[in-house]
């Protein structure tokens, strides 16, 4: 079995005075790159995720801007893939699917922005396409939603989620967890 690390739009616009900021994207991005400096040194794959926004009623995620470039707690290193897309399923209409079956990877370590939107919706169609996930929670990060005048807050969003993505979709485990695990980070 291959492991790969997939990083999920951790990209300037969901910080803080970017265009569309998260709740705690900061500490998210910590947990990340952690787990990247750990994907490093054990020379294992990577795959840097970057949505460009191209419906004419976007707000953020815009080509050209600062807003779309990866953030610099996670700059890609020469090699390792960017794979660029315009919908919140990181398999939709790239070659994703292909890049990895190529390297012969069958699980995926997962984080980054948004859980509610692009982790989900790539969680859910890497299971269907049978890969073997796990997300850490704790490198992710999202924003208050709304629902009919109501104000469902970041945490709520989520837990709710992880939680039901958590044993069929996913394994979720926090970073400190994945990182004891990985012999090359602990010696």
């Amino acid at each position: 079995m291959s492991i790969a690390l997939i990083l999920i739009d951790i990209q300037n616009d969901y910080f803080p005075g970017g265009r569309m900021e998260l709740v705690c994207a900061t500490e998210a991005a910590g947990a990340a790159a952690r787990l990247l400096g750990c994907f490093r040194k054990a020379s294992w794959p990577v795959y840097h995720i970057q949505q460009v926004s191209n419906t004419p009623m976007a707000t953020f995620l815009l080509p050209g801007t600062p807003g779309v470039d990866i953030h610099p707690s996670v700059l890609p290193l020469a090699g390792e893939p960017i794979i660029s897309k315009h919908y919140p399923n990181s398999f939709r209409e790239t070659d994703l699917q292909e890049q990895l079956k190529t390297a012969g990877i069958d699980q995926l370590l997962v984080c980054g922005m948004m859980t509610s939107m692009c982790v989900d919706a790539t969680v859910r169609a890497a299971f269907d396409m049978g890969f073997t996930c796990t997300i850490a929670k704790d490198a992710c990060a999202t924003r208050d939603l709304m629902l009919d005048g109501e104000i469902v807050p970041a945490r709520q969003v989520q837990t709710s989620f992880l939680s039901s993505l958590n044993d069929v979709y996913a394994g979720i485990r926090t970073s400190d967890a994945i990182v004891e695990g990985i012999a090359v980070c602990t010696t």
